[in-house]
């Protein structure tokens, strides 16, 4: 297989990525065969992937609009995957030119492109690192000059904490790293579920299975449970409800039953 200029040396392009399959759904063209074929499998197992990504994105950035909206211009992505058209630091630049943005992610060609699309833009960058270790988020370089902890912060955790099994402790790396922000921080998430939406729990089954067998695990929360990450935090009306249904704004395909799949939502610190 021919490795394209972009693909970072060291890497097997036969074995699939979490972020690179999240761009093959998103129509990116920084994916290998391998990515493509277990994204096929996956939406074979639970159709609409697509749909349902591109209303996890469609909530990001009316969530990023919302946080500039009430003066919070400081952005912590985590699991921000390859960036694609209308991503943080675009909508939130967009809305608050001097707005910061620190990206983090562990796949190696999220990272490379990350640099490459952020060359140039003092405001914003990424670190090479992972949810289960906050503190080497917090003490990145990036993190410590763009980000002013004292200072309100939004902390975007969107579609990565269901690739974090029970037993990886997800709940205390959110808690982690709510304890290091301000007060009036904000938890912006989303969270994949059959809990409530259209398709069925033996569905959610089978696309669990696909990520299995490539070695990422896919856990489908309940809704009490994805409620639970929120804790520290005060909900943000309407609370932690289908992705379409926080705020529209009119830009999803509201009549397609397939993007009620999954939760998301904002809580603000005390």
């Amino acid at each position: 297989m021919e490795r394209p200029a972009w693909a970072p040396q060291g890497i097997d392009l036969s074995v699939p990525s979490v972020s690179r399959i999240y761009d093959y759904y998103l129509g990116g063209s920084h994916n290998f065969e391998a990515d493509r074929d277990a994204g096929r499998r996956a939406m074979e197992a639970f159709p609409g992937l697509p749909k349902i990504m591109q209303a996890n994105r469609a909530f990001m950035r009316r969530a990023v609009r919302y946080a500039v909206d009430q003066g919070v211009t400081q952005f912590l992505d985590i699991g921000s995957g390859i960036p694609t058209f209308g991503n943080v630091h675009e909508v939130a630049q967009a809305a608050r030119p001097g707005a910061t943005v620190v990206y983090v992610d562990h796949d190696p060609v999220a990272v490379a492109h990350s640099r490459a699309v952020l060359e140039g833009n003092d405001r914003a960058d990424i670190v090479s690192a992972d949810l289960r270790s906050p503190r080497d988020i917090l003490d990145s370089e990036p993190a410590r000059r763009l980000l002013d902890l004292s200072r309100p912060v939004a902390l975007l955790l969107i579609a990565v904490l269901h690739f974090l099994e029970d037993s990886d402790e997800p709940r205390k790396s959110v808690a982690e790293l709510r304890d290091a922000l301000a007060p009036g921080s904000l938890l912006i998430l989303t969270h994949a579920s059959t809990d409530g939406g259209p398709r069925k729990p033996e569905e959610g089954d089978k696309v669990e299975g696909v990520y299995r067998n490539i070695g990422s695990p896919l856990i489908m929360r309940p809704r009490t449970e994805v409620e639970r990450f929120f804790d520290g935090f005060e909900p943000v009306e309407p609370g932690v409800v289908a992705m379409p249904l926080w705020r529209p704004d009119g830009t999803d395909d509201e009549d397609d039953p397939v993007i009620y799949t999954g939760f998301a939502g904002v809580g603000r610190k005390a």
